[in-house]
């Protein structure tokens, strides 16, 4: 090397130093891996996972990039939370109805993602049991009917706070198996999930129907969770940020209401009896009910049938 080299090398590192210090190498995009449905038919979390890709998109330029993907084996509730629990290495984020006992072991981001669509309830019946429901004019007349409920959902806690009767199935599909072998007589789902599960179901489960008188309402929040550990909380940091972008472009009401529109679009809901039920599994964490950015009070939904 020349001396002229030798000198200006050093002097020329010193001068680029503070630079080299303050420029780290771009950072990994954010990883957010989701689980998939449990069967072929199930298209209950599309909304939501599209929703968050709207939300990461909101924020990106803050934030940076990100990867969102389904995982690529089908797991059900149970698997999702222990792997969350887990910290998250394989999958990171789900969409499920909030519970106290999930809120402390998990980190939710608590703004309800459907504005409690799916407290808005609903039952799959077998076509026979229709004319035993038209009798039904009270909370005490439903008690007398069996309801088929998964024993992780929090919907299970709910009815029986309530004092209604409840026979648990740890199958997705057992339940429709149950009802069909009349080991109970209700099946009760979101107003959301219903019309697509009884067009899924309905040729391998005959006599299936939609209950065409009753409702249930209830407070239940569907939030995004995400594991409590450091990145976690980055993810919980900019998912939260994000909602609250799309919430104040009004983008987020937009997707809501068509979502809405076409789940609830050949489903008469209008002058139903409404069974209105306490919801022991809310804390505080939820916005509260007169905050209308995140609670839908389904009253354009729910009024005398015309």
């Amino acid at each position: 090397m020349k001396p002229a080299r030798r000198i200006l090398l050093p002097w020329l590192l010193w001068l680029l130093q503070p630079l080299l210090i303050a420029t780290p190498a771009a950072a990994a995009p954010m990883r957010f891996v989701y689980p998939p449905p449990e069967n072929a038919d199930d298209q209950r979390q599309v909304y939501y996972w599209k929703l968050l890709e709207a939300v990461l998109e909101s924020n990106r330029e803050q934030y940076g990039d990100y990867t969102l993907e389904a995982f690529p084996t089908p797991m059900n509730y149970q698997r999702a939370q222990a792997e969350l629990e887990a910290g998250g290495e394989r999958l990171n984020i789900f969409a499920p109805g909030t519970n106290r006992q999930l809120e402390q072991k998990l980190l939710a981001i608590p703004l309800p993602l459907d504005k409690g669509l799916l407290g808005l309830r609903l039952f799959l019946i077998m076509e026979p049991q229709q004319t035993a429901l038209d009798q039904v004019s009270n909370l005490e007349d439903l008690k007398a009917f069996r309801i088929g409920q998964r024993p992780s959902w929090t919907d299970t806690t709910i009815l029986r706070h309530n004092g209604l009767s409840v026979v648990a199935t740890d199958s997705f599909d057992g339940l429709f198996k149950g009802l069909q072998a009349n080991r109970f007589e209700l099946f009760s789902r979101g107003a959301n999930e219903i019309r697509a599960e009884w067009l899924s179901h309905r040729e391998s489960t005959p006599g299936l129907a939609i209950e065409n008188r009753l409702a249930l309402l209830y407070p239940l929040a569907r939030y995004y969770f995400v594991p409590r550990t450091p990145t976690g909380a980055r993810m919980a940091e900019r998912i939260r940020d994000g909602l609250l972008r799309l919430a104040a472009s009004g983008e987020f009401e937009r997707r809501y209401r068509a979502y809405k529109r076409e789940v609830l679009r050949d489903l008469p809901l209008a002058g139903r009896k409404v069974f209105r039920l306490e919801n022991p599994e809310l804390s505080n964490l939820a916005p509260p009910h007169s905050d209308t950015r995140w609670w839908d009070d389904f009253s354009a939904e729910l009024g005398p049938a015309r």
